[in-house]
């Protein structure tokens, strides 16, 4: 059975191109019946951030992505979290070290700082394996006097050849790698080390990852060796760009998988589009269900080249999304954002949601949408001015004065008596629906765009502020 895992460390929020990697991790394993784990990598404890590893669960659980086994589940393989293991993987370092494959190393920071050679751009420090040619007898008085160590593996002389799904066959000089660390000096490993114990451990057959990690796979495939176990199948993925020369990196200020639910961002929008960042579908489709993506998904669409996230075609799919949902789940979605922008307790809500649900990109966009409702903002008269429906101020002025006593004459109050009113009266006149509905559009909302048409905004700001609004732009092209 196929095992990929997700193994996040919890240092803040979920990067888009992690998230990404757990997509195709969970895609891989449940495309073929496999299972999906969840591991906290928590080793390093000067990154470690507290609540961090709720962000995952809860961000796991938004984007529709539920893991089989992990720390909050359990699993046959106990409590995946590193740091509560922490002992074992000493063990295993130690077992190493009686095989000759790693060993002791005493050296101080400031020696290692010494090696440091200078060149045109960087400080290159390789470690020159001092430590390797301590006698038995140095070592074990080291260890008895507490002299602080960490444990290094032996890097062996030759050539390592490993294969990736995306990227094929890979070999690389042994001789230009250095011996790192797998146990820290304060005990724990370092994530090259435990990665390798813990996929082992929990019998992984898959290892997703960012393709900044081929050039560390032929050091795990050396540990794989050298304790004698399988080597998993590697499926290495290219970066997630911002733009063509820069990644997208949380580090730099780039939008998070909360950012983006807090700008208004649907949780399955935001997987869709990630789901097409580096995968292409053998079928000509761009909106995906989960179940979709799981019944499509196939990791010879992986793409070798990085890819440039694209904020405007994620608004685009957003939308489309926004487009599709229910009344009811929308109003509920975008509840928050509407009394937000409307403070007035006149105006139907679940009306005023009906008119934007399909004009918006984000929950963000309905505020700018909307901000006409509650107070008729300062505008020119050029707005009356429509090219293509020939309309002028001159005509303008005349057909709100036209329609004004209509509107002020009827007494049942709701969208079709409105419409109907102001058709008969361009009936009356022989002009163009557009010659009468613009202007009184445009006098209501003072904006050159609105959610709606003329007799729905009537309807929604109610008689007594539309007879208002009307006389204003009567006021104004009277100017």
């Amino acid at each position: 059975m196929i095992r990929t895992r997700f193994a996040p460390s919890p240092t803040g929020y979920m990067h888009i191109g992690n998230l990404r990697t757990a997509l195709y991790e969970f895609l891989i394993a449940k495309s073929q019946g496999g299972k999906f784990i969840l591991r906290i990598e928590d080793t390093d404890r000067e990154r470690y951030v507290e609540g961090a590893t709720d962000v995952i669960y809860k961000t796991l659980e938004m984007a529709h992505m539920p893991h089989d086994e992990g720390p909050d589940i359990g699993g046959p393989y106990g409590p995946y979290v590193q740091s509560e293991r922490k002992n074992d993987y000493i063990d295993y370092a130690k077992q190493l070290i009686d095989k000759g494959e790693a060993y002791y190393c005493f050296c101080t920071k400031e020696r290692l700082d010494s090696l440091k050679v200078e060149t045109s751009h960087e400080a290159v420090a390789k470690y020159d394996r001092h430590c390797l040619s301590l006698s038995k007898e140095e070592i074990e008085e080291n260890l008895r006097n507490g002299v602080p160590y960490v444990i290094r593996q032996k890097i062996k002389e030759g050539t390592t050849t490993f294969h990736d799904v995306v990227y094929g066959d890979i070999t690389v000089e042994n001789e230009e790698m250095e011996d790192q660390i797998l146990i820290k000096t304060d005990g724990f490993p370092t994530y090259n080390f435990a990665n390798v114990i813990d996929d082992h451990k929990m019998n992984i057959t898959h290892v997703v990852r960012g393709a900044e990690y081929l050039s560390s796979t032929p050091k795990y495939n050396l540990l794989y060796e050298a304790f004698g176990w399988e080597i998993p199948t590697y499926v290495h993925l290219p970066a997630v760009m911002k733009d063509k020369h820069n990644k997208l990196s949380k580090r730099n200020g780039d939008a998070s998988f909360q950012d983006l639910i807090a700008k208004g961002y649907l949780p399955e929008a935001i997987v869709n589009y990630i789901a097409l960042l580096g995968w292409s579908p053998s079928v000509n489709q761009e909106i995906f269900t989960m179940d979709e993506l799981i019944k499509e998904f196939d990791v010879k669409g992986l793409s070798k080249s990085p890819s440039i996230f694209d904020i405007d075609k994620l608004t685009w799919m957003n939308g489309e999304y926004i487009k599709k949902m229910d009344a009811e789940s929308f109003y509920t979605w975008a509840e928050s954002e509407l009394k937000s922008a409307i403070k007035r307790d006149d105006i139907d809500l679940k009306k005023v949601a009906g008119y934007v649900q399909s004009r918006i990109g984000t929950s963000k966009d309905i505020a700018d949408m909307v901000d006409f409702i509650d107070k008729l903002p300062e505008y020119s008269t050029d707005l009356y001015v429509h090219k293509k429906m020939k309309t002028t101020k001159e005509m303008c002025l005349e057909h709100l004065k036209k329609i004004l006593p209509v509107l002020e004459n009827i007494t049942q109050w709701d969208n079709d008596t409105i419409y109907n009113s102001m058709l008969t009266v361009i009936q009356e006149m022989g002009i163009k629906n557009g010659q009468m509905f613009w202007p009184v559009r445009t006098a209501l909302s003072g904006e050159p765009t609105s959610p709606c048409g003329a007799s729905e905004l009537a309807e929604l700001l109610g008689k007594e502020d539309t007879i208002a609004r009307i006389n204003k732009g009567i006021e104004l092209l009277s100017e």
